[in-house]
């Protein structure tokens, strides 16, 4: 049982792992490491603050002392003029105690003073490292979100991103119907030309008019050729001739009579 529960327990965490990496975001990561960064950049900040207080107000409690001891030393002085030494040692005695507390307080400011340095270092030192951490976290989320783009981008090209993955399948699909139906219309036009097809339109052409077509298409053509050779041989005059003679010459052969010889010599074969 234990067996059981060890190994859902390891197929539960890597589940969450896996869920956890998908919905990472590592520009949010930074974003959020930055953020806690400049919060403790705030705090030291403050200890520099709440340390440059403390110092400032035993230095006003200095002053005071300091004050308050000339004072005692002035009245001795005035009270042994006037022949008052008991007033005068009473006064002295008040001065000794102030000088104590001032030794103890100088001791205070000075340790205060060192606290105050050394935070204020480590605040500048922390300001560099936030600073160049910042430039540094811009850096990776501009080549991540360039990555990132070139990636889709890539994909979408390829046809193996989830968003192109339909795109792909419809146009594979308009690609195939089409095909198709310019190989039925190839098709019928051929069945057509070829009277395995009747045309109910009433437009196509039979069998003889369509040899008549072809064959008056060859008849021009050797009009055309005829007029080119006389061009060639001797010019405008004998292109005309040429072409007004193979007009008539289709013809000649028709008009002459059956009994009729022929005005051309014929030679026999002996």
């Amino acid at each position: 049982m234990s067996g059981v529960m060890k190994r859902m327990g390891m197929i539960f965490r890597a589940k969450a792992n896996k869920a956890l990496d998908r919905a990472e975001d590592p520009r949010e990561t930074l974003d959020y490491s930055y953020q806690k960064q400049l919060e403790l950049l705030q705090k030291v900040r403050r200890g520099v603050a709440d340390v440059a207080t403390s110092r400032k107000r035993l230095e006003l409690q200095l002053n005071q002392l300091q004050g308050q001891s000339s004072k005692l030393e002035d009245q001795g002085r005035k009270a042994l003029a006037l022949g008052r030494e008991d007033l005068a040692r009473e006064a002295l005695s008040r001065r000794a105690a102030l000088q104590q507390q001032v030794s103890d307080l100088e001791v205070q400011h000075q340790t205060l003073q060192g606290e105050e340095e050394k935070l204020t270092l480590a605040a500048q030192r922390l300001q560099a490292k936030v600073d160049a951490f910042r430039t540094k976290k811009e850096t990776i989320k501009a080549t991540y979100t360039a990555a990132q783009a070139q990636t889709r981008i890539a994909e979408s090209f390829s046809g193996i991103s989830e968003e192109m993955s339909d795109v792909g399948v419809a146009i594979q699909r308009a690609e195939d119907k089409t095909a198709q139906l310019q190989a039925r219309a190839g098709a019928i036009d051929e069945l057509l030309a070829s009277g395995a097809l009747d045309d109910q339109s009433g437009l196509a052409k039979d069998d003889i008019q369509a040899e008549l077509d072809r064959l008056s298409g060859g008849t021009d053509v050797e009009l055309e050729l005829q007029r080119m050779k006389a061009e060639l041989a001797g010019g405008p005059s004998a292109s005309k001739q040429a072409i007004e003679g193979g007009a008539t010459g289709a013809a000649a052969p028709q008009d002459q009579a059956p009994g009729q010889q022929s005005s051309h010599p014929r030679f026999d074969k002996q």
